[in-house]
């Protein structure tokens, strides 16, 4: 994503190409991100490449290191240690809990997918900055959104933004008819769910949220809109 993001913003006139192979392969190979993003796009990370000089000032040096550090508590304290004494346990064995144990493994999952997901997002983040290089948030309070459609502008950010910029908004966006729209976020969906995996389960879970999301922005957001604390019961 990141070399399509290099070759689309050169196509569109919006970044100069790069005179230097080693600076592209840099910007493909800079390690805090490779593993899990946040994905970085070409026109916001190649700038930085030629700072001169690079520097990194006391304000980076301080949220870099808390990011770090907050990064690794949500990942090795909370993710780890739930998984490994709840969450695993209920998933592995259902049939030995109660409903309600089982309900609160199921959000149990959700609080660990978090923590581990973001938590490395923060530490990525922080590492980039002790280098001297800023990259995007990734989320952005997730689990305080309203509807479906706000929570996916705030997890994984710069995938939701990646896919807005390169795939919805060419295919037409919004800003078309109806129908369209809803064939434009079909085939957003339908990537999105491949890029999680080349799997038939991934394809149904994108179809899913292709579902409820069009049902949203057609019917229920006039009224999630007119009264939100229906719009937090909702995602509850």
């Amino acid at each position: 994503f990141q070399s399509m993001s290099y070759t689309i913003d050169i196509c569109r006139g919006q970044l100069k190409p790069l005179n230097n192979w080693a600076d592209y392969l840099f910007y493909l190979s800079f390690f805090p991100q490779l593993v899990a993003g946040p994905i970085v796009r070409a026109k916001d990370f190649i700038p930085q490449i030629r700072q001169n000089p690079l520097r990194v000032t006391r304000e980076m040096f301080g949220m870099g290191v808390f990011l770090i550090l907050i990064g690794l508590f949500k990942k090795a304290v909370i993710s780890d240690y739930i998984s490994l004494n709840f969450v695993d346990r209920i998933f592995d064995e259902p049939l030995l809990y109660s409903g309600f144990e089982c309900l609160m493994g199921i959000y149990g999952y959700a609080l660990q997918i978090y923590c581990d997901f973001s938590g490395y997002s923060d530490m990525a983040i922080g590492i980039a900055l002790l280098l001297g290089f800023r990259f995007p948030k990734n989320f952005d309070a997730p689990y305080k959104s309203a509807t479906i459609t706000e929570f996916w502008r705030r997890w994984h950010i710069t995938l939701g933004t990646w896919f807005r910029n390169y795939l919805y908004f060419p295919l037409g966006g919004s800003r078309c008819s109806r129908g369209r729209m809803i064939f434009n976020l079909l085939v957003v969906w339908l990537a999105t769910g491949l890029w999680h995996g080349a799997h038939l389960n991934f394809l149904l879970w994108g179809l899913g949220l292709f579902g409820i999301l069009t049902v949203e922005k057609l019917w229920l957001k006039k009224y999630l809109d007119r009264w939100p604390v229906l719009g937090h019961l909702y995602m509850l």
